[in-house]
């Protein structure tokens, strides 16, 4: 077999160029962010009820919703919180569980809640991990001078409808959250001595403005070949709309709301206040997905940025900053450990030399770095797993280790070649002789490795990725050591071969 392989010299070239074209291609492929993907395993729920007290949350939601969530299966931790207006639920589950059926089941069981009180809005539900934090943050101010006179406080439906859907559009954007203002409100102040007066309750005037904010369908109309829907128009439009509701009739009087309340455009109670320099501003915070590349989201969202803070920002008085993003950093480590993955591919290629004592023996021995840090690259993109500081750590790891074959395989050669054997047959002597220990010693250094694969905890999701780049690294030296190693021997002068002495013949 391995004669076969030193002849076939072309087809090993060949098969070494292809698998450094497929690495490349990997590499290029594989998404770059700063640790591996954590997997998620908690699921928030989240119910809003504005202006309720945190008694009256957890009475009305929290009990209920507890009472059915408890029933999930898997789960192994239920805590619920009450705060001003906010009701939260987290549910632990165990590693291994499929999260999406999980949040399946989570929404079924909210779904077997009886009812909820008025104005409670529907439960948020989601599921998020360390890893997909927030990663990018803006603000949006006034323009300098502010010469719109712009409330920021009043901004923030704008912003939420103008600015955060389109960067939610970004490809590999999960989810941006807003920060600061409030929801706009019209207020209904009423004022208690006018009801009494009127004999006006608050539970007329509540149900009055119910019934009357809303459209209603009034079906269709057919005349000859055309069909007409009908739709009554009721919601109202301003506060002056709102004003001239009418509360009672009584007789030819009319009672309209305007009489017994001071109706305002304002907005919901603001919770957190956000100042830069000085003035305030609306902040949003960038969530990837899963998975993606945080570098490439980067600068897909500042593309997106710019054309919202041309198209959209700019003539309504207002600009969007990038105020912090984690991406540079990432960059930066990145970058890091690739500096430090050539040094150490320098220094052991120098450590080489200075034992082999031979420019052409070193060569042939360092083939095998630059293939095997491009294998490792292939094991990370077929595992599903990501570039980043920890997998590029096992890469650096494994540069070493990958020519500890290498090494073996051409001092066996060297030793066949003193024997006075040719190039050709030294080298098939030379790799027929050590290949079984080759193979023993790669699995055996393969092994160490594999049980971290198999840790489902968050120490396993961290390091697999170190596993898997060094078994794919010291797989292909193996390979390569075997294959490549004495196929470039064969065709190579080694210079103990030309230091060593022609015998004479008598």
């Amino acid at each position: 077999m391995f004669e076969l392989i030193v002849r076939n010299g072309l087809l090993m070239t060949v098969g070494a160029l292809i698998l450094s074209v497929l690495g490349v291609l990997a590499a290029t492929r594989i998404p770059v962010q700063m640790i591996p993907d954590l997997e998620v395993r908690t699921v928030t729920v989240q119910t809003a009820w504005p202006g309720a007290t945190p008694q009256d949350i957890e009475k009305e939601i929290l009990i209920e919703q507890e009472e059915y969530l408890r029933t999930v299966p898997n789960l192994q931790r239920l805590e619920a919180s009450a705060s001003s207006g906010r009701a939260t639920v987290e549910l632990d589950f165990p590693f291994g569980v499929d999260m999406t059926e999980t949040l399946i089941r989570v929404n079924n069981a909210l779904t077997q809640v009886p009812s909820y009180p008025i104005n409670v809005d529907e439960p948020r539900v989601y599921a998020s991990s360390f890893s997909a934090n927030s990663f990018m943050f803006f603000n949006v101010s006034p323009l300098e001078g502010n010469p719109r006179g712009l409330d920021m406080d009043m901004m923030r439906d704008f912003i939420e409808d103008n600015v955060r859907t389109r960067m939610s559009n970004v490809l590999g954007v999960s989810d941006v959250q807003v920060w600061g203002g409030a929801e706009r409100q019209i207020r209904v102040i009423l004022d208690p001595v006018a009801l009494a007066d009127r004999g006006i309750t608050i539970s007329d005037v509540r149900d009055a403005i119910r019934s009357r904010n809303q459209d209603v369908s009034g079906g269709e109309i057919e005349t000859g070949k055309r069909r007409y829907l009908l739709r009554t128009i009721g919601r109202f439009d301003d506060v002056r709309q709102l004003e001239e509701l009418i509360v009672d009739r009584r007789g030819d009087t009319l009672i309209r709301l305007g009489d017994v309340a001071t109706v305002e455009f304002d907005h919901f109670e603001i919770n957190n206040l956000n100042f830069v320099d000085g003035d305030p501003v609306i902040n949003l915070a960038v969530r990837r997905e899963t998975g993606s590349n945080v570098i490439d989201i980067k600068y897909a969202m500042l593309d997106a940025v710019e054309r919202i803070d041309r198209e959209v920002l700019e003539p309504a008085g207002m600009e969007i900053k990038l105020i912090a993003e984690d991406v540079g950093y990432v960059e930066a480590s990145v970058k890091n450990v690739w500096v430090n993955l050539s040094i150490g591919a320098i220094l052991a290629t120098l450590v080489m030399y200075l034992f082999l004592r031979s420019g052409r023996a070193t060569a042939v021995g360092v083939i095998g770095i630059p293939i095997c840090t491009i294998a490792a690259f292939i094991g990370l993109l077929a595992t599903g797993r990501t570039i980043n500081v920890i997998s590029l750590a096992g890469v650096a790891f494994a540069i070493g280790m990958t020519l500890d074959n290498s090494i073996v395989v051409i001092e066996s050669i060297e030793l066949a070649r003193r024997k006075g054997l040719d190039r050709f047959r030294s080298a098939v002597e030379g790799v027929s002789g050590v290949w079984s220990a080759v193979l023993a010693s790669t699995l055996t250094t393969i092994l160490v490795f594999a049980p971290v694969l198999f840790i489902k905890e968050e120490a396993g999701q961290l390091y697999s990725d170190i596993a898997i780049a060094i078994s794919a690294s010291i797989l292909a030296s193996m390979l390569v050591a075997i294959t490549l190693i004495p196929t470039a021997a064969a065709r190579l002068k080694f210079g103990t071969e030309a230091r060593r002495p022609t015998p004479v013949g008598v």
